[in-house]
């Protein structure tokens, strides 16, 4: 499955704000630095997300951005097709008239299908507990 650098930018945009939602803003930079994704380009990608009522944006110096829904709300499918349209996990296959096309034809549909369910059921609360999981077994070792 392909995904353009604005999706994957979108889906790690939420993802951090899913990560601090405690109610307050998170000014951009925050989510730039911790996400490592350009300031500018993350206005504009917040922007199309705030547009699609994923996030809201707070003005003033203790403004910035916040989920506008719960995270176990949105999925990484509703994300996807705001940012790029629809999910794929691989190209519109045609086939011609050799032998097998149908069957693959009909493989690559039902794998699209699969690539679209897990997406659509996976939420960013998921993927957010998921991370804590994963880092309460494996602490960060800052060690030199």
């Amino acid at each position: 499955m392909w995904l353009s650098k604005k999706c994957q930018y979108a889906l790690r945009a939420v993802f951090e704000l899913a990560v601090r939602n405690i109610g307050q803003p998170v000014k951009i930079q925050q989510v730039a630095v911790a996400q490592g994704i350009p300031p500018r380009f993350l206005e504009l990608i917040l922007n199309q997300l705030r547009h699609a009522g994923f996030v809201e944006s707070r003005r003033g110096s203790e403004g910035g951005y916040m989920l506008a829904q719960d995270a176990a709300e949105i999925t990484v499918g509703k994300v996807i097709r705001c940012i790029q349209g629809p999910i794929l996990a691989s190209t519109d296959y045609k086939g011609g008239s050799y032998k097998g096309d149908g069957a693959f034809a009909r493989l690559w549909q039902d794998v699209n299908a699969a690539v679209e369910d897990v997406c659509d059921k996976t939420t960013f609360s998921e993927l957010v507990e998921s991370e804590r999981a994963a880092r309460a077994v494996c602490p960060l070792d800052y060690a030199i």
